[in-house]
């Protein structure tokens, strides 16, 4: 079987519609449903069943899928190493970043590759590591910085932990909390509301054992966002509480807009970044250039 022909199988696996699959794949949904029968038709067995709604993988055809997926994705490597070799250059890339680098060292980045290499294009998405990783498995990034904490175990996928960032809690000037400049205590600062990024599982349940709820599901974030310059926004104008790494918010601090508070019984939180990116799928120069600038791990 060619190999068109196994991304036509794939696309319809991912896209379960024949309507959907061909306009993925430029081919009339007649062409497409030739191509499936023919590939059916050579392996002799039914990759598909055809339902009122949707098109779901047999069994044996989530077997060949897993296969044609390799298949498809080295064909996608091999043609973008050729390009890279037959090239020698930079290249542009396109990469994913979430909240917390965002707000610390992605600006400075980004300024120092305009400077060096003005020719290149290059596309930034910022949001939270769920829709990164799809992204990255869709081919869309090749490769994305967040948190990592609650990525699932996939041995397709690597992992480069990078420089830990520690965070706290952080109020307005003048903010009640600070009068009289004192510890306080999680559950005083809770009663504030509390505005952060999604927080990670082992986070959401160390707070709600620690503010004594019965479970993770029952603990109440005031805001959540993967913006953190709309949370500092936020948080300078009313008296809710921002939960943010400590470089996301020095220059705040430094001119007195936000202060950090001292949380009697919470234990010291930092960030866990990594860079991921996906097993066997070479990165461009210039994504390879980026890691490398990122702040390493220790």
């Amino acid at each position: 079987m060619d190999l068109k022909r196994w991304t036509h199988v794939v696309a319809l696996a991912d896209r379960r519609s024949f309507i959907r699959a061909a306009e993925q794949v430029h081919l009339s949904q007649p062409a497409l449903t030739r191509s499936i029968q023919a590939a059916e038709a050579e392996l002799g067995l039914r990759l598909f069943d055809r339902g009122t709604s949707e098109v779901v993988a047999t069994p044996a055809g989530e077997f060949v899928i897993a296969r044609a997926r390799q298949l498809v994705f080295n064909s996608r490597c091999l043609q973008r190493d050729v390009e890279l070799y037959r090239s020698r250059s930079l290249g542009d890339t396109a990469f994913g970043v979430g909240p917390f680098p965002a707000a610390t060292f992605l600006s400075q980045l980004m300024a120092d590759m305009r400077r060096e290499f003005p020719g290149i294009n290059l596309r930034v998405e910022i949001s939270n590591w769920q829709l990164l990783l799809k992204r990255l498995r869709e081919e869309d990034i090749e490769f994305f910085v967040a948190d990592t904490r609650d990525l699932p175990p996939d041995p397709n996928l690597h992992v480069r932990a990078l420089r830990r960032e520690p965070g706290g809690f952080y109020v307005r000037h003048g903010h009640p909390l600070l009068k009289p400049r004192k510890p306080v205590t999680l559950q005083q600062l809770w009663s504030h509301g509390v505005l952060s990024v999604r927080l990670p599982a082992g986070v959401r349940a160390v707070v709600s054992r620690l503010l004594g709820l019965p479970s993770p599901d029952a603990l109440a974030v005031a805001l959540e966002c993967d913006d953190v310059e709309v949370l500092k926004a936020v948080a300078l104008a009313c008296d809710s509480v921002l939960a943010a790494p400590h470089a996301a918010v020095a220059h705040e601090v430094a001119s007195g807009r936000l202060h950090a508070l001292e949380v009697t019984d919470l234990p010291e939180q930092s960030s866990a970044m990594g860079v991921v990116t996906v097993r066997g799928r070479t990165p461009s120069p210039m994504a390879e250039l980026i890691i490398g600038r990122l702040p390493s791990g220790g």
